[in-house]
């Protein structure tokens, strides 16, 4: 069998990879992945051609599979379109590709479809996602808001934390409000460009309350100067990358990053002139280097850099 999933988000795409593998029950020995911006199409399509030897199939995964896309093109397209015609029936090849859309008008695309399957996986709604996860539960629309207002649109954090408070609520299956703010914890990329916000607006108590909240989850002053740098850094890329022009998968495709914190930088930076986010990032870099030189206490430092005093 073959397929080609496509889509932006990885946490969707990593659940059907698992229910492929279910399904047609494939050992572990029996999964080889490979690279197409680094693999030979040809040795591939070589591997696919053998048999395992530990199961009855094997499962070839095949990432960054843009040979599907308007434009691209590889030098082994007919090899490709020889073996979709006559595939070896006991390898299960799965193609990734990790764009929003593929090229529906190319050969190798239609030929998938009628030999096999193709599945979207693009981001789906986070209350979406807790209503199935929570099928057997009750949990309100109150406490699903509240549970991304903490998380986030991260799908893989969102059913990790779910598994926490399905497990707690097991005997009456009613997850409440209390619940998520008792079992959830804050997560700090949700939190980080509200943060930010703060800080470049001067509302000193909202951002050292989020502070506060980083410190009680045992986050280290260090750990927090090096992710307000990396989103300061990230914020000052996306917006000058999209005033040139490029799509939000381009910037994510060019930084290597998901395309949900391109997304979040992008909203929060177009607020403010990019000279300001050069400004703070210049600071968090001295801060850094003064507390590594022993100039200044890492809490203080920090806090003296919030209050900017």
């Amino acid at each position: 069998m073959n397929y080609l999933l496509y889509g932006t988000e990885q946490f969707l795409i990593e659940k059907e990879l698992d229910k492929i593998i279910n399904k047609y029950k494939v050992g572990e020995i029996s999964v080889t992945k490979y690279d197409l911006s680094i693999d030979s199409l040809k040795n591939i399509l070589d591997d696919s051609m053998t048999i395992s030897l530990f199961d009855e199939n094997k499962l070839i995964v095949v990432n960054n599979a843009n040979i599907f896309n308007r434009g691209k093109t590889d030098d082994f397209i007919d090899l490709l379109v020889k073996y979709l015609s006559d595939p070896n029936p006991n390898t299960i090849l799965v193609f990734i590709n990790p764009n929003s859309t593929v090229d529906a008008t190319k050969k190798i695309t239609k030929l998938i479809k009628e030999k096999g399957i193709i599945k979207e996986l693009n981001t789906i709604n986070p209350a979406d996602l807790i209503k199935n996860i929570c099928e057997n539960y009750k949990i309100d629309r109150e406490s699903i808001n509240l549970l991304i207002s903490r998380i986030g649109n991260n799908m893989a954090l969102i059913e990790s934390e779910l598994q926490k408070l399905m497990l707690y609520k097991i005997d009456d299956k009613v997850i409440t409000k209390e619940d998520v703010i008792n079992l959830t914890s804050v997560n700090i990329d949700t939190d980080i460009f509200k943060f930010i916000d703060h800080i470049i607006n001067k509302e000193k108590d909202l951002a050292m309350k989020i502070y506060s909240e980083m410190i009680k989850q045992g986050e280290e002053p260090i750990k927090i100067i090096a992710l307000l740098a990396s989103k300061f850094r990230l914020m000052y890329q996306a917006v000058e990358l999209t005033k040139s022009g490029c799509s939000q998968q381009d910037i994510a495709s060019t930084l290597g990053v998901h395309i949900y914190p391109v997304k979040l930088a992008i909203q929060a930076g177009m607020k403010y002139n990019m000279k300001l986010v050069l400004d703070y990032l210049n600071k968090l870099s001295d801060l850094d280097i003064n507390i590594k030189t022993g100039q200044i206490e890492p809490i203080l430092g920090l806090e003296l850099f919030i209050l900017d005093v």
